[in-house]
């Protein structure tokens, strides 16, 4: 990370020991829960949950992200890398089913260095928005079990209009594509994912035709018998007042013509949720 930090694509070299860098955070890692996740996808999740830790910042900033004041930074404690392992350990007393790491890239370093001090017992999953770094992902590789990335858009408008990022499908089918290639699909008999990789994709508002392109691309591209999820959860949020578009749900035509895409490719591995998990109650509330 250094005194001038590249460890994202947006490479903002920021002093992250005196300030923060674009992601909003310095050097000392924040988090704003961590807890029993049971709404993840059904390997993932399981009976007793996924053990998730939110890690404060983001390098994407989508502008109608779900989780925005973690994002932004507004809430949070400071933990140290040993403070960390305790956490994975108390996840693992609690029954967690994995360790579950969310967009947690911007202290890979810091993470690394808890794993050092505990190595957990269960899969670790690496939970991301896939604008990374592949340098960044070989960091942290040793250690991930389960890639869990979105792939968000296809466009460079529409990620340039909703994040200021036009390169970030250049960005995140290279960080994915990488995934693929490192973790084949592995499913214990208790049928959770002990190692390989769910690509998840969110259908937007008025967002088909890149929806489209984005799971074109998936079956082009899964070689390792990775899994889709395709999501219908999404729900007005975040900064969206300039943005007349996603102040609604998606509608069920625009569910269904995505969904029917998908089975004309003959993707047979995938999830999908139902147009009733749009709701603000999937949202977690942040302890810190």
């Amino acid at each position: 990370m250094g005194e001038q930090c590249k460890i994202c694509p947006v490479e903002c070299n920021a002093d992250r020991k005196n300030g923060v860098g674009y992601c909003g955070q310095s050097d000392k890692m924040k988090i704003a829960k961590y807890y029993l996740h049971t709404y993840e996808e059904p390997p993932i999740s399981g009976t007793n949950g996924s053990g998730t830790v939110f890690f404060c910042g983001c390098s994407l900033k989508c502008v109608f992200c779900q989780n925005y004041e973690l994002s932004r930074s507004k809430t949070g404690k400071e933990i140290t890398p040993s403070e960390l392992a305790e956490i994975f350990k108390e996840l693992e007393k609690m029954g967690a089913h994995n360790i579950n790491l969310v967009t947690g890239s911007h202290f890979v370093n810091q993470i690394v260095e808890a794993f050092k001090i505990y190595r957990p017992k269960v899969p670790v999953v690496y939970n991301t928005h896939a604008y990374e770094k592949v340098e960044t992902l070989e960091i942290i590789n040793p250690y991930v079990d389960v890639y869990l990335p979105d792939l968000k858009f296809f466009s460079p408008e529409l990620s340039k209009r909703y994040t200021g990022k036009s390169d970030y499908f250049k960005v995140a089918s290279k960080a994915i594509k990488f995934m693929l290639n490192a973790k084949k699909t592995v499913l214990g008999d208790d049928g959770l994912l002990k190692q390989g990789v769910i690509v998840r994709h969110m259908i937007m508002p008025l967002g088909v035709k890149d929806s489209k392109q984005i799971l074109s691309w998936f079956a082009q591209n899964n070689q390792n018998g990775a899994y889709l999820s395709l999501m219908g959860q999404y729900t007005p949020f975040g900064d969206n007042q300039n943005f007349p578009e996603l102040k609604r749900p998606i509608t069920k035509k625009e569910y269904d013509r995505v969904y029917e895409h998908l089975l004309s490719l003959g993707i047979s591995e995938y999830f999908i949720q139902e147009l009733g998990s749009a709701s603000e109650s999937f949202i977690p509330k942040w302890d810190f």
